[in-house]
């Protein structure tokens, strides 16, 4: 009998849509934290994931109603602490950001506003860059606002805790305008491993 070990869930392009599994809903956020990419970050962790990867290090974000409804109060305070000179950017994890492009959207559009790209946002996602550009809208103008992203599943059989910013060997970390102007994945050119 094979024990084949379980994977992740792999979505077909428009599959999963934020519009019909959000709730809008964030399970966390960490001001001023300095593992959730380059600098000092403000961290939003959005809640709901469909992909449930095995050894997910952060499986309660996984239900789409874990901890507290986005609020303007939250969003607001987050602009404040990104004001701080030292603060580098905005970082989206989950749960999973691009099926909570509704919180997500809103989030970074403001900080364009305010910031313009005076501060950067990164973001860590299960969707591939390719899946995300053959999918929804919301998640094509999602990526379009991201500087830096983290992509693919978790991979159990790949974990390795010596990779920069990432779990496993498979995710990669791709910066996104360079990316999309030259119509290819291009990696972050601050890779150390």
């Amino acid at each position: 009998m094979s024990h084949m070990k379980r994977q992740p869930n792999n979505p077909k392009p428009k599959e999963w849509l934020a519009k019909d599994l959000s709730q809008q809903y964030i399970a966390d956020y960490k001001p001023f934290n300095f593992v959730d990419g380059e600098g000092i970050r403000c961290s939003i962790y959005v809640s709901g994931c469909k992909f449930l990867c095995p050894g997910c290090y952060n499986v309660a974000s996984q239900n789409f109603h874990y901890g507290q409804p986005y609020s303007q109060d939250l969003e607001d305070q987050i602009i404040e602490d990104m004001k701080k000179d030292y603060v580098q950017g905005l970082t989206l994890l989950g749960g999973e950001p691009f099926l909570n492009t509704q919180v997500c959207l809103r989030l970074c559009k403001r900080v364009r506003k305010e910031f313009g790209h005076t501060k950067d946002i990164w973001s860590w996602s299960g969707y591939t860059y390719d899946e995300l550009l053959k999918d929804s809208y919301d998640k094509l103008k999602l990526l379009s606002m991201i500087d830096i992203l983290v992509d693919g599943r978790f991979m159990e059989d790949q974990k390795d805790l010596t990779l920069q910013f990432r779990g496993s060997a498979n995710q990669r970390i791709i910066d996104v305008p360079k990316s999309l102007q030259e119509n290819r994945v291009v990696i972050w050119d601050k890779l150390v491993h």
